[in-house]
């Protein structure tokens, strides 16, 4: 069985390496931890660790891993990092402190559900800023903040957008400043103080050196830089972080040289997918490995071989071909090969319950 390498001692120093920065920036923020894919140990390998409690709160876009975070922990601060379901209204009340929200009848519901709960519960309202993603529409959103404050049982402790995500709108610092505008018109419209603008995610990082982050944009929600150690805006490595935190092993299970071009009609039946190989080829062999891992599994083309000279060819739901070219160097059946996962790669592997987690 493959297996994903998971280095949480250099994530938990990645960790107070943001710590420093937010603080540096005058800025509070929060661990997205949706890629562990709430998986116990991994959680538990990166939350023991006390620098979280320097972090705002730890944000999840699934309840069960919030409530495995509350099961770790039931002192850390959790949110909820999408608009709720309907059905999952009990769940959300009673594990995050905090969720994300663009829907009256949604936050009314939860308004309800605290009420039973006894406690109550903190929402952030999303507003749509270009990405066409949750938001609230920008003519509406004065509207349902008046409708808001009116539930007893809810304390609105902030306003945020998200970008980058779907569409792929960059944050700048025109929509930063319309954000923060926002922020401005609710607490004097209705002399309510909003403690939070949440301006973004790890995308938005970039912006802070070049000071580009405007002064009341105050929180931001990280996932990507502290597990991977980039930013999605130029998907490179950011500041210091470290980027090997994640390694994947594949196992050969054959290696053989075989030839270049497939031998019979090629039809539409695949259910894989493989490169286009030029017919000229077709006397030339190269050395193949057989990879136990596929589709099922992670999108290859998240995925990098650490040597340089092999390259990919195809994969199926269950295996994955690669070339070593004219040369076998060391491997052969029964070795392995290593990869190294982008940020999605590392979600869909720790959601993958044929890959081995291997906490180092």
């Amino acid at each position: 069985m493959a297996k994903l390498r998971i280095y949480p001692e250099r994530i938990i120093r990645n960790i107070e390496k943001m710590n420093a920065i937010m603080r540096k920036y005058d800025k509070q923020w929060s661990l997205v931890t949706k890629v562990l894919g709430g998986n116990e140990d991994a959680l538990k390998s990166v939350l023991k660790s006390d620098v979280i409690y320097n972090t705002h709160s730890i944000g999840d876009s699934r309840v069960s891993n919030l409530k495995t975070i509350k099961n770790i922990d039931e002192n850390i601060v959790t949110m909820y990092l999408k608009p709720p379901a309907k059905s999952y209204i009990k769940g959300v009340v009673k594990y995050a402190n905090i969720s994300l929200n663009t829907d009256y009848e949604t936050i009314h519901a939860l308004d309800k559900e605290a009420a039973r709960q006894k406690i109550n519960h903190q929402v952030i309202i999303m507003i749509e800023m270009g990405e066409l993603r949750e938001g609230v529409v920008r003519e509406k959103f004065l509207d349902f903040y008046k409708e808001v404050f009116n539930l007893p049982n809810i304390d609105v402790i902030g306003l945020g957008t998200n970008l980058g995500c779907m569409y792929g709108i960059e944050p700048t610092f025109d929509k930063l400043i319309q954000l923060s505008l926002y922020e401005q018109l609710i607490e004097m419209r209705f002399n309510q103080k909003i403690q939070l603008v949440s301006g973004g995610s790890s995308i938005t990082l970039p912006l802070l050196s070049k000071g580009k982050i405007p002064k009341q944009v105050n929180h931001l929600r990280i996932g990507e830089a502290i597990f991977l150690g980039t930013t999605p805006l130029t998907n490179k490595k950011f500041n210091n972080l470290s980027t090997n935190t994640f390694e994947l092993l594949g196992n050969i299970v054959e290696f053989e040289k075989k030839e270049t071009y497939p031998d019979g009609v090629i039809g539409e039946g695949n259910v894989g997918h493989a490169e286009i190989i030029e017919e000229n080829n077709t006397t030339e062999k190269k050395y193949r490995a057989l990879i136990d891992f596929g589709l099922v599994d992670v999108d290859t083309n998240f995925l990098k071989p650490k040597d340089k000279e092999i390259s990919f060819l195809g994969t199926t739901s269950d295996l994955t071909v690669y070339s070593l070219g004219k040369n076998r160097r060391h491997y052969k059946s029964g070795k392995t090969i290593s990869f190294q996962p982008n940020y999605m790669a590392v979600a869909q592997l720790m959601n993958s319950q044929y890959i081995t987690k291997d906490i180092i």
